[in-house]
């Protein structure tokens, strides 16, 4: 009905291409026009003027060999002042955008390592951005702004980079865990330092208490009972503080103290096995002596060619002694055999003979 009666209409952010003939001659703005069809005049196509949007998805390689899927969302829209540009420069706008996209995704993200492209996703965007802004200018259309969305790893790499995180943060819980710990068990070790040190001076004044009471009820005792020493009463005392300690024991219920010894007398007993036990090791060390003498006069009767030594170790230990005694034996006395000891005779040898022995036994006694 428009074109019978010559008129169009031209909807808002929406402008028309008008030909005649086929040649462009202007952009017809939103409104009713008037368009003589028997003149040639005829409406090429509308262009929208709206914000449009272009979601592109974009398959690529970064630095570390992880292949990832970056989203990338791009607003445009044509210019009003280059609508003929948009209109006949371009077949299929959405795909020249799109082969942009490609090309400036895939050369900026290969650069960067998986870590360092999620960083970097504003940068990766401005580069789409200027690269698209010089391009498509000079065909009649605008980048608003490029956006991008997501960058999607694979599958298992997402899963191991959620494993690496998971066991970041169970090493950090655990060092903060171990602190914690560490701390209270300071602050326990702390409390019960100060707990036995409290306990110790409790300890020691109740004892002091103690031994003062019983200073106080020997000398007293003593003094009211005629005959008594101080020895019988403290043997009334330590007789009255083991009762004592047997009805303690026997009082608790859960008890874990075990007393020993059960009887008055073993104190004694106790004693004795001390006295034993230091009586024992002494006549050890005396027999090993003893043995060691016997064996240092043998030695000197192979050295001196003794005879007669006796059997008896009681008169061997007092061959030393003896020896001590002596006046100094010379090489010249030690080859006539007329050194005589106590109990002993030194049996005549050849004078090269004597004088080797005798700085043999000099070097080794």
């Amino acid at each position: 009905m428009g074109n019978l009666f010559c008129c169009v209409q031209v909807d808002q952010s929406t402008v028309a291409i008008r030909e005649r003939f086929g040649k462009f001659v202007d952009v017809l703005e939103p409104g009713c026009h008037c368009l003589p069809w028997f003149l040639g005049h005829q409406l090429a196509g509308h262009l929208s003027l709206r914000l449009q949007q272009l979601d592109v998805r974009c398959e690529t390689k970064t630095k570390d060999n992880v292949f990832v899927n970056v989203v990338a969302s791009i607003q445009y829209r044509a210019l009003a002042n280059k609508a003929d540009d948009a209109f006949y420069k371009l077949t299929n706008t959405r795909s020249q955008i799109q082969a942009y996209v490609f090309d400036v995704i895939r050369a900026s993200v290969p650069k960067l390592n998986l870590d360092a492209a999620f960083e970097q996703k504003n940068e990766i965007a401005k580069a789409v951005e200027d690269e698209l802004e010089k391009a498509m200018s000079a065909y009649g259309y605008e980048i608003v702004q490029t956006l991008i969305v997501d960058i999607e790893p694979d599958v298992h790499v997402k899963r191991a980079m959620n494993e690496i995180n998971a066991a970041a943060r169970m090493r950090v819980a655990t060092n903060e865990k171990a602190e914690a710990e560490k701390i209270l068990q300071i602050k326990r070790a702390e409390g019960e330092a100060e707990s036995k040190y409290l306990s110790g001076l409790g300890i020691a004044r109740q004892r002091q208490a103690i031994v003062d009471g019983l200073r106080d009820s020997v000398l007293g005792f003593s003094v009211n009972v005629p005959g008594t020493t101080a020895k019988d009463v403290m043997d009334m005392v330590l007789v009255t503080q083991y009762f004592d300690t047997m009805k303690e024991i026997g009082a608790a219920s859960k008890s874990s103290t075990v007393f020993i010894p059960h009887g008055p007398g073993a104190v004694r007993d106790v004693a004795s096995q001390i006295r034993d036990g230091l009586l024992q090791v002494l006549n050890r060390i005396a027999h090993r002596d003893k043995e060691a003498e016997t064996k240092s006069l043998l030695k000197l009767k192979l050295a001196l060619n003794l005879s007669n030594v006796p059997a008896d170790t009681s008169k061997a230990r007092s061959v030393p002694m003896e020896i001590r005694e002596l006046p100094p034996l010379t090489a010249e006395k030690f080859a006539t055999g007329s050194y005589l000891l106590k109990g002993f005779r030194i049996s005549p040898i050849p004078p090269a003979t004597a004088a080797k022995t005798f700085s043999h036994c000099s070097s080794t006694c």
